[in-house]
């Protein structure tokens, strides 16, 4: 019986060191690994000079790809290399991850190879983007759209979106995972000083889009007792910067670009609630993650927000709204906590690692099988899947309740940090 193979393409590679679609490539692949897959991801590598090689990492093959150019010309460079491999490989099924160059997969559509493209969100809407770079994405959204031999979408309005272009039965939709956050030190907040401050947390890339100011803003309205914390590099040479720490109050804390996964999930975990401004995109990763932690949302009124919060989150289209919302989750504590477990709730149903990726591999398992000749291996090593670990309500509702006693009884130090 054939084994099943897959290829991956259309992120920097693994281990995932860049963002959501390297940490999803990375899941997916060791998931397929110890499932019995012979998977194959292919690598951007910066050292000009050197040739295509391979090397193995946790029994996954890596294609390393080295490119000559820096930024989007180099993403490009290293997105044709890795088609151009590929098709001399006679994979039976590639996964691609993006549409951003889709341009290139009609290559993939000639050579009759199955490809698999993972849309990603609404690239072309985004506010970043200068107009000719909106016309490349849109086009490319076209393109992939038709070149595709299924698409998945990770949220239900980018299907319903896609559908305009292909019919539906094209379409498939898997949101994006994380992993349920458990109780966790607080020793990382305690280095930052804020284990004895009740703080909300935001984690975004400082853009327009992400309505970062709005909720900088809003915060910074009146004094809170409380704190904002803002993950993210900021610079006063930069003009959007520049007006996000102009306008924070002394309660709004910047401690810069955190990349140390420990440190990330016990902000997550202890934070009174998180704010997410995206009004862009599906299933955003940083939100899936936040409702991991059981965390009550505060989020920006969109359909894409509404759908991944869910109803027990509370939604703002503007200043006044994201003002009057974290003034009410830091008064009443409670409201807080029963927030936070719903948000918990809402992520086990629907958004844990092992079901989403069991969904991935079932797609992944009927194209093959149906485009491609081969079978699912009868008799394939099926390593155990762990399942996420459940976060422990119990475990959290104590510790939120102390929470409560401790700020009702005026306890808490709202201390500064410089």
């Amino acid at each position: 019986m054939a084994v099943r193979q897959l290829f991956i393409l259309g992120t920097r590679g693994i281990p995932a060191r860049h963002g959501g679609f390297e940490t999803f490539a990375e899941r997916l692949a060791l998931y397929l690994t110890q499932r019995g897959w012979e998977v194959t991801v292919y690598c951007q590598s910066d050292t000009p000079g050197s040739e295509i090689s391979e090397d193995s990492w946790q029994g996954v093959r890596r294609i390393i790809v080295p490119v000559t150019r820096a930024g989007a010309l180099g993403t490009m460079e290293f997105d044709w290399k890795s088609i151009r491999d590929v098709t001399t490989r006679d994979p039976a099924l590639v996964l691609t991850l993006g549409y951003n160059t889709a341009l290139f997969c009609t290559y993939l559509r000639w050579h009759g190879i199955t490809n698999i493209i993972n849309m990603d969100g609404l690239e072309w809407r985004r506010e970043k983007w200068k107009f000719h770079e909106r016309v490349w994405l849109w086009l490319n959204e076209r393109v992939g759209c038709w070149t595709g031999n299924h698409l998945i979408a990770d949220h239900p309005a980018i299907a319903a979106h896609l559908a305009t272009r292909v019919k539906r039965k094209k379409i498939t939709t898997i949101p994006y995972g994380a992993d349920a956050v458990d109780v966790v030190s607080t020793m990382p907040i305690r280095a930052l000083g804020l284990d004895e401050v009740r703080y909300g947390l935001v984690i975004a890339r400082p853009e327009p889009e992400n309505s970062v100011l709005e909720i900088v803003t809003a915060f910074s309205r009146r004094p809170r007792g409380a704190r904002l914390v803002v993950l993210g590099t900021y610079h006063r040479d930069h003009p959007y910067h520049r007006a996000v720490l102009d306008a924070a109050s002394e309660e709004v804390f910047f401690p810069g670009a955190i990349y140390d996964q420990q440190v990330v999930r016990s902000l997550r975990y202890h934070a009174n609630f998180y704010v997410h401004g995206h009004r862009v995109g599906g299933t955003n990763p940083s939100l899936v993650e936040a409702m991991g932690a059981g965390s009550a949302v505060i989020a920006h009124d969109n359909v894409f927000n509404r759908w991944v919060a869910g109803p027990e989150a509370r939604f703002f289209a503007t200043e006044a709204d994201c003002d009057m919302h974290i003034s009410a989750l830091i008064g009443d504590p409670a409201t807080a906590t029963a927030m936070g477990i719903a948000s918990a709730q809402r992520f086990r149903s629907t958004f844990r690692w092992d079901n989403v990726l069991a969904q991935y591999e079932a797609l992944l398992d009927r194209h093959g099988r149906t485009e491609t000749g081969y079978a699912p291996a009868a008799h394939a090593p099926r390593a155990a899947t762990r399942p996420a670990a459940a976060l422990d309500l119990g475990v959290r509702t104590e510790r939120k309740q102390a929470d409560i006693a401790t700020a009702m009884s005026g306890e808490r130090a709202g201390s500064q940090i410089d």
